[in-house]
């Protein structure tokens, strides 16, 4: 699966360049954890995307969509084809995902930092009926310096959600700058704990600590589980790494050949 997860950042690089638009350095810090997600984890069924007692995923950093909708293509909810329209007028596959829209989209993503709340509602709402279905919310470190966050982990404590997992892209990096700088958020995992949340915390980019985590959170009982996923920035492109410009930022021809090369360099690493 990690090499899936190579090819995806190379579709989403292309799309992006093509497009002149989107959001490339928070799109590939999240490639594994995705494909661990919808390959692995997630009950679901792309021929039926309506169907009730599928699990939710709750993608709060909307931005970074275009990794979000490469999987879901991939996945079978939609032609792999389509993914040329991202950002395009009229396109399904907008610079934000819509669920009236996109097909396997279960909530819009446009303001940041409101997906644990409407995750714990979906966590609390599947309990109430009865459902085993979980629900997964997928959040940006800088999402954390948002208040509505820690309320949203306020009621996840109360009603001792464990369908309930967060997973945090902690890349360290935003638009405006480095997060220590713009919001410190260490000691990140004791802050969770003390919400009364059982914190995991892994490398991000390692597929068999990811699935660990995924199938340790299956376990935890009686509270619900932050998975801080330590990753990096436009990860697999070497002059993308770690840099706030590549938050949104669009690469020039040059740019764009030399991150394809680097990316095939994945592909063949895993591949031999």
């Amino acid at each position: 699966m990690s090499l899936r997860a190579y090819e995806y950042r190379t579709h989403v690089l292309r799309m992006v360049y093509e497009r002149k638009s989107g959001h490339i350095g928070g799109a590939f810090s999240i490639a594994e954890i995705l494909t661990a997600l919808y390959f692995h984890q997630l009950r679901l069924d792309p021929e039926r995307p309506g169907w009730d007692d599928r699990d939710r995923l709750v993608f709060s950093k909307g931005h970074a969509c275009a990794m979000l909708y490469t999987v879901l293509a991939h996945r079978g909810y939609f032609p792999v084809a389509e993914l040329s329209t991202f950002r395009a007028l009229n396109s399904r596959l907008q610079g934000h995902p819509e669920p009236a829209k996109t097909p396997g989209v279960e909530v819009a993503a446009g303001p940041l930092g409101h997906g644990v709340a409407i995750g714990a509602g979906m966590a609390l709402a599947a309990r109430i009926a009865g459902s085993r279905r979980k629900t997964y919310v997928v959040l940006g470190d800088g999402e954390l310096n948002s208040g509505v966050i820690w309320e949203g982990l306020m009621v996840g404590a109360k009603f001792g959600l464990d369908n309930l997992t967060v997973i945090v892209d902690y890349n360290g990096v935003q638009q405006t700058g480095m997060t220590k700088d713009v919001m410190p958020t260490e000691p990140i995992t004791d802050k969770w704990a003390a919400f009364n949340w059982h914190v995991i915390e892994i490398h991000g980019h390692n597929m068999a600590a990811i699935l660990d985590a995924l199938d340790l959170a299956d376990e935890i009982h009686g509270r619900p589980v932050v998975i801080i996923a330590r990753t990096t920035k436009g990860k697999g492109v070497s002059f993308m790494e770690h840099l706030p410009q590549w938050h949104g930022g669009i690469p020039s021809e040059q740019q764009f050949e030399q991150a394809l090369v680097e990316l095939r360099e994945g592909v063949e690493q895993w591949q031999a």
